[in-house]
């Protein structure tokens, strides 16, 4: 394992630590994409898939944001899908679609199927940790991975789904399969962050795009255990460990268990339906939030982004008041591609200077 960076300066590391930060922490998800000319003109030479195969490439990508905004935070440059890739899944991601199964996952023989993940199959990834690491200074990098729901939904689907009605029904209808399934994707998931954490990432963020499409009871019985396996496992390398879903209001209280309790620095994404202030009641004590600016906000004009912008931070500083441990200034979900770079800058700095 690398040695671990000891970044004390970090305002990032610092409000997710529960620490007081010398400013308000900022990031952003999707800062590094489609949203920048530097990228596009990058990947208009790579696939997604080759760039997230290349070491140089996710190095570049990743650093791209924090040379142009000044965020308190790096991102490692990836997709949900590239564990899966690298474990000999066949699939691809398709422009304007998102990933697509050759062979979507429908039987127990298909779970079977499924190989565990090497770290040789991920060693370009791991080189671009140690790249980025000794390239980011005294900025933290975020390693990531995709939760195991939401890859079993690409899996199940075969595809992007809006109802997710086969994952749901292999759920409800043959939940040993499903078990199986998400065991499977558990493992997988953990080797990938392990890696990354191995490399030197000095925090994670596991994305559950996909698990405001379940109830709360649902969610508890089938996909919470795996969840909570995941971070208990993570839990010795001592990084802050963020856990973030879109649409999971009403999921808050149980993803903030699978995150919280093993004694590392736990965060929980909130993205922008919900107020921060409800979210500190419903989190566990000494969970720190992240979040939670609409991303349509940054197309509005500024004048509506300083105004919500003001309102977040604001909001953030009553959720400390109400018991949580700290704010890390973000979007609700990912910038958009239509955004404007400059307005991304702009934040940032308005950010800093609250």
């Amino acid at each position: 394992m690398t040695t671990r960076r000891d970044l004390p300066d970090s305002p990032y590391l610092a409000a997710a630590r529960g620490h007081k930060p010398s400013r308000v922490p900022v990031w952003l998800m999707r800062q590094a994409g489609r949203s920048l000319p530097e990228y596009r003109e990058l990947r208009a030479k790579n696939t997604m898939m080759q760039a997230c195969f290349d070491a140089d490439l996710i190095t570049e990508i990743t650093l791209q944001p924090v040379r142009r905004h000044g965020v308190d935070a790096a991102i490692l440059f990836s997709d949900i899908v590239v564990p899966l890739r690298a474990a000999g899944i066949a699939l691809d991601i398709v422009p304007d679609v998102g990933p697509v199964i050759d062979h979507p996952v429908r039987t127990l023989a298909d779970v079977n199927a499924i190989k565990p993940l090497e770290p040789q199959q991920v060693a370009p990834v791991a080189k671009a940790v140690g790249q980025l690491v000794a390239e980011l200074g005294e900025v933290p990098l975020i390693g990531f991975a995709g939760a195991p729901f939401t890859l079993a939904s690409y899996l199940v689907e075969g595809g992007p789904s809006r109802n997710h009605e086969r994952t749901k029904a292999m759920m409800l209808g043959d939940p040993d399969t499903w078990h199986a399934l998400m065991a499977k994707l558990t493992d997988v998931t953990i080797a990938f962050l392990q890696m990354q954490v191995n490399a030197g990432a000095d925090a994670i963020q596991l994305f559950d795009s996909w698990a405001g499409t379940l109830s709360l009871a649902d969610y508890r019985t089938y996909v919470l255990p795996h969840s909570t396996r995941v971070f208990a496992t993570l839990t010795d390398a001592g990084v802050p460990m963020t856990h973030f879903g879109v649409g999971t209001a009403e999921l808050l209280g149980a993803m903030s268990e699978a995150v919280s309790g093993h004694g590392a620095p736990a965060v929980v994404g909130v993205d922008w339906r919900t107020a921060l202030t409800d979210a500190a009641a419903r989190v566990a004590p000494g969970t720190a939030l992240q979040g939670n600016l609409d991303p349509v906000v940054l197309l509005a004009g500024w004048p509506v982004v300083d105004r919500a912008a003001r309102a977040v931070v604001e909001d953030g500083r009553r959720a400390i008041d109400a018991g949580v441990s700290g704010h890390i200034f973000n979007l609700g979900h990912g910038v958009l591609p239509a955004t404007d770079p400059g307005v991304i800058t702009d934040l940032v700095a308005l950010v800093h200077s609250l």
